[in-house]
């Protein structure tokens, strides 16, 4: 399959897997991913706003409204309990990804993830951005406001990373999609003390989430005192670059952590793994994450390297245009791939995701 047949069949998957009332399943195929989460929806729509499909992602936005606007109370009542000092269990905090209709999850699988909440801010403003569609932001105001307190309160709280796993750590991949989806929202509204946290959380990540040059997958909080919890490298710090604009891609610290990844979760020399313990399906190389490398290399101006992760991700898809989440072909421990398809059974085909990621890609290519 080429390139151009690609994004067709990519635009194609993602638009039948968008359940009417606008959100996008995780992967169709794999009854462990039958949600919709807040941050692979939100890079989902944007995928889609690139694409020129702007009716999709609106409706995805009206689809979190619809799943938040009714959550003032919870919030209210976490930050009552944050005032107070007054413990709160995990189990408290709003969900990260809900079924299709916009119910509530209800399996005890980990929750409390922050990512989604400031991604989605980010990707409706960016919404906005590609549109000039500012009435959405006025319709949906109630369920951004909601994220604006809540993030602003519990950015710091550790919680579950972008993988749903080292829920006891802060991670600066997350307080990264934090920090986008408030600058954002602060920069679109000229709202000052939206502005004023996310100075505060990229100093904070500047402070603590900085070893040996580069940035470190997470920290923690032991006797007042912030350090590396983990750390090595995770491929979602990308995200710091790219595309929350936490730092540039040139900024000597974002330099280590890319050289990090490439000497550390890039064993074929082009796809990306997540991080170096990954025991997940082996730990193969994933696709969306090869994308977000590319982008980062297309930024850098590095076209002849980003065309090849693009090549790559086109190499993965199967005869019916389907992209997985990661590839087998280079696995960190292929002792454990076994243990997961007995588990939940063969990986994630298609997952909405990459080929989002895709499509971003493909897009960043085009510009010229």
């Amino acid at each position: 399959m080429n390139r151009e047949a690609l994004i067709q069949s990519s635009i194609a998957i993602i638009t039948m897997n968008q359940h009417p009332s606008g959100g996008y399943i995780a992967s169709p195929l794999f009854p462990t991913y039958a949600y919709s989460w807040l941050r692979d929806g939100t890079f989902i729509a944007n995928a889609m706003d690139r694409a020129g499909k702007h009716d999709s992602s609106a409706l995805f936005y009206r689809w979190v409204h619809r799943v938040l606007k009714d959550k003032r109370p919870a919030v209210e009542a976490l930050v009552h309990k944050h005032e107070q000092r007054i413990w709160i269990d995990r189990s408290e905090f709003l969900g990260t990804r809900y079924h299709l209709d916009g119910r509530e999850d209800s399996s005890e699988w980990g929750h409390f993830q922050l990512d989604g909440y400031g991604a989605w801010l980010w990707g409706l403003v960016e919404h906005i951005r590609l549109t000039g569609n500012r009435a959405l932001l006025s319709e949906l105001r109630e369920s951004v406001e909601i994220s604006v307190e809540y993030l602003m309160t519990f950015w710091h709280y550790p919680n579950f990373d972008c993988w749903e796993e080292f829920p006891d750590y802060v991670h600066p991949a997350t307080l990264g999609c934090v920090y986008g989806g408030l600058k954002a929202l602060g920069e679109l509204e000229d709202r000052k003390e939206l502005l004023e946290k996310a100075a505060q959380i990229k100093a904070f990540i500047y402070e603590h989430a900085i070893a040996d040059g580069h940035f470190v997958k997470s920290i923690h909080c032991i006797d007042e005192i912030w350090r590396p919890a983990l750390r090595g490298v995770d491929a979602s710090l990308l995200w710091l670059c790219l595309p929350f604009g936490v730092c540039d891609a040139d900024d000597p610290v974002m330099r280590g952590t890319v050289q990090a990844i490439e000497a550390d979760l890039r064993p074929g020399g082009t796809g990306v793994q997540r991080y170096a313990e990954d025991r997940y399906y082996g730990g193969g190389e994933w696709i969306l994450l090869t994308a977000w490398y590319g982008l980062y290399q297309a930024q850098l101006g590095n076209r002849a390297e980003a065309e090849r992760c693009l090549a790559w991700i086109v190499s993965k898809a199967d005869a019916l245009g389907r992209l997985p989440e990661q590839s087998e072909d280079a696995l960190r421990e292929p002792s454990a791939y076994p243990e997961w398809v007995e588990k939940l059974g063969e990986p994630a085909l298609p997952l909405l995701w990459s080929h989002a990621m895709f499509l971003v890609l493909s897009d960043k290519l085009s510009e010229g």
